[in-house]
């Protein structure tokens, strides 16, 4: 079986919503390491020195033409991290059917149309990583998230399932379920809120972006070709066993 490219070579990264929060950081850590990096994104600004590429993952022209532009530009992609997600949380009454479409379009089929995007060029060199990030709430479960934690749980499935169809090819997928990572995004969260999930993390603290940045970085490596349908969480330990 033939393995990726070679750790001293540079490979072609594509990060998803790598504009804000872990997806920036997941950007810029695989730009610092050398690697050739662009970010698919919808609005913002993607960290100096990647090829930011705008685009709507819940359009399939629009990823088809960003995955376009990206090869033209840096060549064939060795490495898909798909982490572009968006949240709707209400409480389950509350929630209407758009409210539970639109998320699992953005998270779930919006990842979907990616893989299956990049995958034809991952099968003709025989090798590739796919990284998909999902949440510790796929698993864990949260009230007021069923649409998220749904469409999170989704991504274990296909991860395991591409590893399944495409693991014979030297294509890895795997997982990465984020706990509660200090970003802009959880900084609105009131402080109650915060100081109960605080309490039950049993590192004591909420994780930095680095910290997903560097699962990420693992699970691409070209080292790493016999991981593959693994859930690595990132957590500080909240959802173990789940």
């Amino acid at each position: 079986m033939s393995e990726q490219h070679s750790s001293d070579q540079p490979r072609t990264v594509v990060v998803t919503g790598a504009n804000r929060g872990i997806g920036y950081a997941i950007a810029q850590r695989f730009a610092a390491a050398g690697e050739k990096v662009a970010g698919i994104h919808r609005s913002g600004e993607v960290p100096p020195g990647v090829l930011g590429v705008r685009a709507d993952i819940t359009d399939t022209d629009s990823v088809d033409s960003a995955f376009t532009t990206i090869e033209a530009e840096l060549g064939p992609v060795q490495v898909l991290v798909a982490n572009a997600g968006m949240n709707r949380d209400m409480l389950l009454l509350r929630m209407s059917e758009d409210d539970f479409a639109d998320v699992v379009d953005v998270n779930l089929t919006g990842t979907f149309r990616c893989v299956k995007r990049v995958s034809k060029g991952m099968i003709r060199q025989r090798g590739g990583r796919i990284v998909l990030i999902s949440s510790v709430v796929g698993l864990y479960g949260s009230p007021g998230q069923i649409n998220y934690s749904s469409a999170k749980a989704g991504l274990v499935g296909m991860a395991r399932s591409i590893t399944r169809e495409l693991g014979a090819r030297g294509i890895t997928a795997n997982v990465v379920a984020p706990g509660f990572i200090d970003t802009a995004m959880t900084a609105e969260l009131p402080e109650q809120t915060q100081a109960k999930y605080l309490e039950a993390i049993p590192a004591a603290r909420f994780g930095a972006v680095e910290d997903v940045a560097t699962a990420v970085e693992f699970l691409a490596a070209p080292q790493s070709g016999y991981i593959s349908g693994a859930v690595l969480p990132v957590d500080g330990g909240l959802g173990m066993g789940h």
